[in-house]
C-alpha cells in the first residue's frame, strides 16, 4: 500500500512519529504540497492523508488509485466529498479530539481580553512599572466576569465544555443550537433562540460548524441586536464573521473587544480589516495545537486507516 501525507508539518513538526504509518506500507511524508504539486505527489498512492491541502475533482480524475483520504481535521470542506462518493472513495475525518483544548483557549482568549496579560507583563519589562509613580497601574479597563452572561452559539461538545469553564468563573451561559439537549439545562445554562442570544449576552463565543446558515452570523445587522460593549470570541470558524463589519463595531465601540483564533483566509492577509481594529486580539490558528491533542488527532487518524484497511472504515464523512 502506497501512503501519502501531503502537509503534515502542523500536526507534526518534528515532536510526535509517523511511524505507525510507516508499518502500513510505503510513505510519503511532505511538510506541505503546493496546489501545483499535489497531483505530482499523490501519484499513484491509494492512501492519501490530508490537513488542508485541498483535493478536487480534477485531483482526483487525474489520481485513479485513491482509495482512502483521511483528514487530519473534523472540517472536510477541504475535499470534494461528493466526488469521492461518486468514484467510490472513503472519506473519513476526525470528529472529536481537541474539545478540553479548544474550549481551554477560548476563555483564554476572553481571559485576555479582560486582562490584557500578555501587554502588561511587556510594559513591566519594558520599564514601565519601574518608572511609574504608583504602586500600580493599568493600560486596559479590567473586567471580572462573574455574574456577567456568555452566549455560546452552537452547543456541541466544545460549546459545552466552552459553558462549564464560564459557569466556574461565576458566569451565566446561555446557548443557541438547532439541536437542544434538556438535561444540560440548569439554573445557570439555558437555550435561548438566537435573538434573545444577541440581546442577552455580554459575551459572545463561537463554537458552530461553517454551514450556508451560520456563515456571516456575526454581521452589522445582528452586531445591531448586540448590548453595547459585547465581547466577541471565535475559535471555531473565521467565515463565522463578516470582519469588515466587526471592523466597524470594534472602532465605533459597539463591540468593546474580540478575540479570534481563525479568519477568513489563512493565513492571514494583510489586508483583513481587522488587523487594524481596536482592541482585538488574533492568534494563528493555534486552538487545537496542543500536543496531547495532536497526539489523539494522529491517534485516531491511524485508527481511521486501519479500519479502513480492516474492511470496517469508522469516522466516515460520506457515508
Amino acid at each position: 500500500m502506497n501512503i501519502v501525507i501531503l502537509d503534515g508539518y502542523t500536526l507534526n513538526p518534528g515532536d510526535l512519529s509517523w511511524d505507525d504509518f510507516r508499518a502500513l506500507g510505503e510513505l510519503a511524508v511532505y511538510d506541505r504540497t503546493p496546489e501545483n504539486k499535489i497531483v505530482e505527489r499523490i501519484g499513484n498512492a491509494d492512501v492519501v492523508i490530508v490537513n488542508k491541502a485541498p483535493i478536487s475533482k480534477t485531483t482526483l480524475d487525474r489520481c485513479p488509485n485513491i482509495k482512502y483520504i483521511g483528514i487530519l481535521a473534523t472540517g472536510h470542506d477541504i475535499v470534494d466529498i461528493a466526488a469521492c462518493t461518486e468514484k467510490g472513495i472513503v472519506v473519513s475525518n476526525i470528529p472529536t479530539y481537541g474539545t478540553n483544548a479548544v474550549a481551554q483557549f477560548a476563555i483564554a482568549l476572553l481571559l485576555e481580553l479582560c486582562h490584557h496579560v500578555g501587554a502588561h507583563s511587556d510594559s513591566v519589562f519594558a520599564g514601565e512599572w519601574s518608572r511609574s509613580p504608583d504602586w500600580c497601574y493599568w493600560k486596559y479597563p479590567l473586567i471580572e466576569l462573574a455574574d456577567k452572561t456568555m452566549g455560546i452559539i452552537g452547543f456541541g461538545r466544545i460549546g459545552q465544555a466552552t459553558g462549564k469553564i464560564a459557569q466556574a468563573l461565576g458566569m451565566k451561559v446561555i446557548a443557541y443550537d438547532e439541536y437542544k439537549i434538556p438535561n444540560l439545562e440548569s439554573e445557570s445554562s439555558r437555550y435561548v433562540d438566537i435573538d434573545e442570544l444577541f440581546a442577552q449576552s455580554d459575551v459572545i463565543s463561537l463554537h458552530c460548524p461553517l454551514l450556508p446558515s451560520t456563515k456571516g452570523i456575526i454581521n452589522a445587522g445582528n452586531i445591531a441586536k448586540m448590548k453595547d460593549g459585547v465581547m466577541i470570541i471565535n475559535a471555531a470558524r473565521g467565515p463565522l464573521i463578516v470582519e469588515e463589519d466587526l471592523f466597524q463595531a470594534l472602532e465605533t465601540g459597539k463591540v468593546a473587544g474580540a478575540a479570534v483564533d481563525v479568519v477568513s483566509k489563512e493565513p492571514i492577509q494583510v489586508s483583513n480589516p481587522l488587523l487594524k481594529a481596536r482592541n482585538c486580539i488574533i492568534t494563528p490558528h493555534i486552538a487545537w495545537a496542543p500536543k496531547e491533542s495532536r497526539i489523539r488527532l494522529m491517534k485516531i487518524a491511524m485508527e481511521n486507516l486501519v479500519a479502513f484497511i480492516e474492511g470496517k472504515p469508522q469516522n466516515v464523512v460520506n457515508k
